[in-house]
């Protein structure tokens, strides 16, 4: 369990970056994981739309809808006692008006109980971000590589390589602090141009396959750990491989119930032998 129980905040968030204290956060899709995210210390949660990919076995995040980001960040902040739970936006759900953006961003927060929200995009969002967050809504950015864009990008690659590809990305740092956000997400950028970044921004930057230099590190759940997670990419440590002790426990049940080995004695009841005799009657031979 974690030692300090007080729950983290964005004064908590900007705190560290003024420390220089890195921030810890791990994505979590359902309440079991959340909880044990949460136990473990992390400061931040996040219920990504990568759940398309990671829980409900689609090939993008593009297919996932408000409704599937709604049950699953319900379910999380249900889990989430200490660490601060930031929600996606889907695929969208905020690239009409600002007002329909605010709505559905609204609705993370009032009935999922997010304590913020993530959305993927420049200095185009400007606007939206400062509306969400003039209506008390906090906001995480996030740009370098985003999924939600793949098809337009050309496929999962690395962003910013080159010196006018790294400073738009500046430049759409910038424009997404100047709107408003605390915090955003770096994604599969180069470690000097991510630390370049952050050094230049007053919020916290969060790196995911951009390096060491960032003010923290995000990491997927089920890649972290082994879960079922086909694909690793090269920015993924993982820590454990409970897939496999899951397969193998699997695998044990199911010979133990093809072999009548369980269950044993020790997992059954028995009724009285009144009973026994009352269902089956006088005659009834006795085990």
């Amino acid at each position: 369990m974690a030692q300090n129980d007080r729950p983290i905040t964005t004064s908590s968030i900007r705190k560290k970056k003024e420390m220089r204290t890195p921030i810890t956060m791990v994505t979590a899709y359902d309440y079991p994981s959340a909880k044990l995210v949460d136990e473990a210390g992390v400061d931040m949660i996040l219920v990504g739309d990568s759940l398309g990919m990671v829980v409900l076995g689609y090939d993008s995040t593009i297919p996932v809808t408000m409704e599937d980001m709604l049950h699953h960040t319900k379910a999380v902040t249900r889990g989430a006692k200490r660490a601060f739970v930031v929600a996606d936006l889907p695929f969208l759900s905020y690239h009409g008006t600002v007002e329909e953006a605010v709505k559905n961003a609204g609705r993370l927060m009032q009935e999922g109980l997010a304590k913020a929200v993530k959305m993927e995009g420049g200095s185009e969002l400007a606007p939206i971000i400062t509306r969400c967050v003039q209506a008390g809504i906090p906001v995480v950015g996030h740009i370098g590589l985003t999924p939600q864009s793949v098809h337009q990008l050309g496929g999962y690659k690395v962003q910013g390589r080159d010196l006018e590809a790294a400073k738009k990305l500046l430049d759409e740092a910038l424009a997404i602090q100047e709107a408003g956000a605390f915090a955003i997400v770096l994604e599969c950028v180069p470690e000097e141009v991510a630390g370049m970044i952050a050094d230049k921004l007053d919020i916290a930057v969060i790196g995911i396959g951009a390096g060491a230099t960032c003010d923290g590190q995000v990491l997927v759940f089920h890649d972290m750990v082994g879960y079922a997670s086909d694909i690793t990419p090269k920015f993924v440590k993982r820590y454990a491989n409970i897939g496999e002790t899951i397969r193998e426990a699997v695998e044990t049940y199911n010979k133990e119930v093809e072999a009548r080995s369980f269950p044993a004695q020790e997992h059954v009841f028995h009724a009285s032998e009144e009973t026994i005799k009352a269902l089956y009657g006088e005659g009834v031979k006795e085990s």
